[in-house]
């Protein structure tokens, strides 16, 4: 070989060595933005319940779920806005919120409460707070839902009523930071009626032996947030590890569907979980 040709070679070869360390940086790049993105990837999630106790004018009734939402300096105003376009654009017939609408700081409260007010929905809008809720400001929460006119369910209820039939909507306060009256939020719900309970965090069901709830919506989880190929998710705001951390589980008592939900906490990122607003058909 020459050494022309010897030249030419290291030349090659650092021309080679520099495009494959460029593909790595790239790839290195594109792994470290894409949680990021994802994270703001929300999808759409549908899915068909069966309720056996539904009456039969309540059949065929959409509900969107809302939960997480989780505004603050890493869940911008924009995306929530998003979200509450695409929630408006499926037409349901109720709108249930199951907590955590901010995060960080309750400035927050105001300006996600005034995007939640946009939502609609016939049958009405429903809510209950989640641990952050209470963490920034329980009061300011309480006092931006009303302002957005969405009927709060912590520890209560309401009776939703098609003709001589009735579907009963309720929820219980938040497991980590308030207390859970079951007995008030069912009221005078027998065993004949279908109930829907809103609890914020799902552990919550693993206490419930009550036969009168028809199914329980959850968020909290998160679904883990960061799903590892072949592992699953490293973390669990759940003490039951991976039972609730999305989709529908049964309970102990009552069916369970759990939310992925909108935002995020702690790093701003999500992996194979992607957010989700979910429109649920009860048969």
């Amino acid at each position: 070989m020459t050494d022309e040709s010897k030249e030419v070679e290291r030349i090659d070869r650092r021309k080679l060595l520099k495009r494959v360390g460029l593909g790595v940086l790239g790839m290195l790049g594109v792994g470290t933005a894409y949680p990021m993105l994802e994270a703001r990837m929300c999808q759409l999630s549908r899915r068909v319940v069966a309720l056996p106790k539904l009456p039969p004018s309540f059949r065929g009734l959409t509900v969107a779920l809302l939960t997480d939402l989780h505004h603050g300096p890493f869940v911008p105003l924009a995306y929530i806005r998003h979200v509450v376009d695409l929630t408006n654009s499926l037409k349901p017939d109720l709108i249930l919120l199951a907590g955590d609408y901010v995060s960080v700081n309750p400035r927050y409260i105001a300006p996600v409460c005034g995007e939640v007010r946009r939502l609609e929905a016939p049958l009405g809008r429903f809510s209950v707070l989640g641990n952050h809720d209470h963490w920034e400001s329980t009061f300011e929460s309480k006092a931006q839902l009303d302002r957005a006119g969405v009927e709060q369910v912590d520890n209560r209820g309401t009776w939703l009523r098609r003709g001589s039939d009735r579907l009963r909507i309720c929820g219980v306060g938040d497991l980590w930071t308030d207390h859970q009256d079951l007995p008030s939020a069912l009221g005078d719900a027998d065993e004949d009626d279908a109930v829907i309970l809103l609890s914020h965090n799902p552990d919550f069901a693993e206490s419930v032996r009550d036969p009168r709830i028809s199914l329980m919506l959850s968020g909290h989880t998160h679904g883990g947030q960061v799903v590892v190929p072949g592992f699953g998710a490293p973390f669990s705001s759940s003490k039951f590890g991976a039972k609730y951390l999305g989709g529908l589980v049964q309970g102990p008592a009552c069916p369970v569907f759990v939310s992925r939900g909108v935002g995020t906490t702690g790093p701003p990122v999500r992996l194979l979980c992607r957010p989700e607003v979910v429109l649920l058909t009860l048969t």
